[in-house]
């Protein structure tokens, strides 16, 4: 072959008559043998400077040489060139002495007086050709034997007897055994496996695979006992290793440590089935533990409750303590539910501020009232979460097996709905279900369907209540308040359409669209000659809070080319105080652009000087609900008066809501307080109407008396739906 030709040939010979000879040979067979060069050297220094150069193919190698002899020169030489092939010259007694060489990396030897010019030729490419595939099988060796190093899976060789010959890194951690100690011992001795699921020694399953042609794959209930006494999962597979007669000589064993996968399993399985936050089931796993706890009932002949339960004020201190403080406070209360139930029981976190309760067995549905109630009172203990002492109360909706449905769906459904039912009518309580409910929930969820189409069939309308300035008497300012008119059911009272709005995201389009309307009937009045005016627009929560807010509203007041110091924008005190740092931004966004911004219903939620100091703030508008009681109660009017005189330490007006009496009046005067809007003024009216009010001047459009209607976006006072029910049944 012609990697194997011999081209350079370095001669290392001291005796001149034997060198003489060599280059008569080289000179006969130099075509036939495409030598291209002879080197010629005496001694073994010579050879080393030679080889270094790196210009041989060969060396033809006499052992003994003035500076050296016997194996010395092959050491040397071997040192000086190790990968070049070596073919030593000797004498007819030197036989040890030659095979010592060849194991000592020569590749063959000659026999001094017994070489001829053919023979010589064909050893030296003989030599060349041993030495390429020893270096060939060392390159195969090491590639495999460092795969076999860096690989993750162990590996062991057995020969035919089951005795050890062979383990990698991987293996000698994997079972305590080093190689050294390893080889020669019994398989089952060092790879000890059974089976996990009967306890049974594999050690058989070895000689099987020696009778196989081909690899065994073995159950992934395989366990390995190491060295130290301990156990591990392992998956593994055995093949046979074959002669070149096909005959099996041993097998090699793979195998991989399980551990790890099986635990990553195990964690997915449980993460799939659990919620993250407080590891308690989730609605998956509830669903299933309902339906096994349905199929005992059935054989026991017991009952099974579900109790869905939702917490009071969760959200508030979710906005205005952060997150984590809220994950905190629903680990706290979920170690309390489970307190409270058997270990029979189930408790899930369903998502957001809600848990379900599974109660197994239960002899009678009211058994689950008991719980109900200890559920009550351990979530509203204090909770001390992060220096805080939080308080929070839940509100429990009830259903039973079989009377409530017949599965995990409806009856989960059921005491969902049960639940809303405690939550609007008492909170810290809880309901069982009833039939009727379902007619309540039916009506809501018709209501949101018809909320969806409302504003593109223009069945919303706004009504305007004037504010009038205490002073002078005259209207400076009107409140936006929303209207439906819906197709069948006529005038739908805010109070029934707003929450409902607020929950299923609608608020959104339709506060946009308020906003808009009211900017624009701002923006006709001032075009028809009026003087301008404040509009009042109300803003939830939702609204507030959304990304693209503050865009939209400017965008509104430059379409409309309303002056922004005509818009004041209302806000609750919860929606303040749900996230302080962004909306003191806001705040104050809208304030530098000159919109004024005014805190609705104040005294009802978290009135604080000290929060009133952080936001950027015009107007305080007292709640309703002191005014109206300010003839009845002294505690009332002293509130009104520090809301009045707080208002003023800050340089903010004070607007007086729900105004009906003359008397309620004269109180207002006489403290200063600024301005005041209410039915002893006038009604909501539509904007036709609030036009020949700016036109002609304020007539009173209610008697004194007359129950004050208030609805609008974003407002959550229950007094108020309370009033709105009243108002509609006059």
């Amino acid at each position: 072959m012609s990697e194997n030709t011999v081209k350079r040939l370095l001669l290392v010979e001291d005796d001149p008559g034997d060198a003489r000879l060599f280059r008569e040979m080289f000179d006969e067979q130099r075509q036939v043998a495409q030598i291209t060069r002879l080197t010629h050297v005496e001694s073994c220094r010579e050879a080393e400077t030679s080889l270094s150069a790196g210009e041989v193919d060969i060396v033809l190698l006499d052992l003994e040489l003035p500076d050296a002899t016997g194996l010395s020169v092959v050491r040397r030489a071997q040192a000086a060139a190790p990968h070049i092939p070596l073919v030593v010259l000797t004498g007819l007694n030197d036989d040890s002495l030659a095979a010592q060489a060849l194991q000592e990396g020569a590749q063959d030897y000659l026999v001094k007086g017994q070489i001829e010019a053919t023979g010589l030729f064909r050893a030296l490419r003989y030599a060349i050709e041993r030495k390429h595939m020893q270096e060939t099988l060392y390159e195969a060796k090491e590639r495999a034997q460092v795969t076999l190093r860096c690989i993750g899976d162990g590996v062991l060789c057995a020969d035919n007897c089951e005795h050890i010959t062979y383990l990698n890194p991987v293996a000698e951690r994997a079972t305590g055994w080093s190689l050294q100690e390893a080889i020669g011992r019994p398989m089952f001795e060092v790879f000890n496996t059974r089976d996990s699921r009967n306890g049974k020694s594999n050690a058989a399953t070895t000689a099987v695979a020696t009778l196989e042609s081909s690899a065994m794959h073995f159950s992934s209930s395989c366990v390995l006992d190491r060295r130290d006494g301990l156990s591990i999962p392992i998956e593994r597979s055995i093949a046979p290793i074959h002669n070149r007669e096909g005959e099996t000589i041993g097998t090699v064993t793979v195998f991989r440590d399980m551990s790890s996968v099986r635990a990553n399993a195990l964690k997915i399985a449980h993460a799939a089935q659990h919620d993250v936050l407080t590891g308690l089931p989730n609605r998956l796993l509830l669903n299933d533990r309902i339906d096994r706890a349905i199929i005992l009932a059935q054989a026991s002949l017991m009952q099974v409750a579900v109790l869905v339960l939702d917490l009071d004020g969760f959200k508030h201190i979710n906005d205005s303590l952060g997150h984590p403080t809220g994950d905190k406070l629903l680990q706290s209360v979920a170690v309390r539910l489970l307190n409270c139930v058997r270990n029979t029981d189930t408790v899930s976190r369903q998502g957001g501020d809600e848990f379900v309760a599974l109660l197994s067995e239960v002899k009678q549905p009211h058994a689950a009232a008991a719980i109900a109630a200890k559920l009550l009172t351990e979530v509203a203990r204090p909770h001390s979460i992060d220096q805080h002492e939080l308080h929070v109360t839940a509100s429990i909706g009830i259903s039973a097996y079989p009377d409530d449905g017949m599965n995990a769906e409806t009856l989960i459904r059921n005491a969902d709905t049960a639940m809303y039912q405690a939550k609007d009518h008492a909170r810290n309580s809880f309901r069982f279900f009833t039939p009727a409910m379902n007619v309540r929930a039916v009506e809501r969820q018709s209501i949101e369907e018809s909320l969806r189409r409302a504003l593109e069939r223009d069945e919303f309308t706004l009504h305007y209540q004037p504010r009038i300035c205490l002073r002078t008497r005259a209207v400076v300012g009107a409140e936006a308040l929303i209207r439906w008119r819906h197709p069948s059911r006529g005038m739908v009272p805010p109070a029934h359409f707003i929450p409902i709005a607020e929950d299923s995201g609608l608020i959104l389009p339709i506060g946009k669209w308020v906003l808009r309307q009211a900017c624009e009937q701002a923006r006709s009045w001032v075009d028809a000659g009026f003087p301008a005016i404040g509009i009042s627009v109300n803003v939830s929560g939702a609204e507030l809070g959304h990304e693209g807010f503050l865009e939209d509203l400017f965008t509104i007041l430059a379409d409309t080319r309303l002056d922004p110091g005509s818009l004041e924008v209302e806000l609750t005190e919860s929606v303040l105080l749900r996230r302080v740092d962004s909306t003191v931004t806001i705040l104050t966004t809208l304030r530098e652009k000159g919109v004024h911004v005014a805190v609705d219903d104040f005294g009802t939620g978290y009135s604080s000087l000290s929060y009133l100091r952080k936001f950027p703030l015009d107007a305080l508008k007292v709640d309703q609900s002191f005014v109206r009681q300010l003839s009845n109660s002294g505690s009332e009017a002293a509130i009104v008066i520090a809301v009045i005189s707080m208002a003023r330490s800050l340089k903010l007006r004070v607007i007086a809501e729900g105004i009906e009496t003359q008397a309620e009046l004269d109180f207002l005067r006489a403290h200063q307080c600024d301005e005041a809007q209410g039915y002893y003024f006038s009604e909501p009216i539509p904007a036709d109407k609030f036009m020949e009010v700016l036109r002609h001047g304020l007539a009173r459009t209610a008697a004194p008396g007359r129950l004050g209607l208030r609805a609008k976006i974003g407002r959550e006072s229950a007094t108020a739906d309370a009033a709105v029910e009243s108002m509609l049944q006059l």
